[in-house]
C-alpha cells in the first residue's frame, strides 16, 4: 500500500468513527422508538465499515 493510498484509508476511519459517534449521540437523544432505531442501525453500518476499512491495514 502506497503512502496515499494509507492516508486515504486513515481518512476514512476517521470520518467512519465521526459518523458512528454521531448517530450514537443522535439516537440517545430521539423520543421516537422507529427513528431512534433507524440511527441505530446507521451507527452499525458505520461501525462494520469503519471495521472493513481497518481490515485493510
Amino acid at each position: 500500500m502506497t503512502s496515499k493510498e494509507l492516508l486515504y484509508v486513515e481518512d476514512a476511519l476517521g470520518h467512519e468513527q465521526y459518523f458512528q459517534m454521531q448517530c450514537k449521540t443522535a439516537a440517545s437523544q430521539i423520543q421516537d422508538e422507529d427513528l431512534k432505531q433507524c440511527v441505530q442501525q446507521m451507527a452499525e453500518k458505520h461501525r462494520k465499515l469503519f471495521q472493513s476499512f481497518y481490515g485493510l491495514l
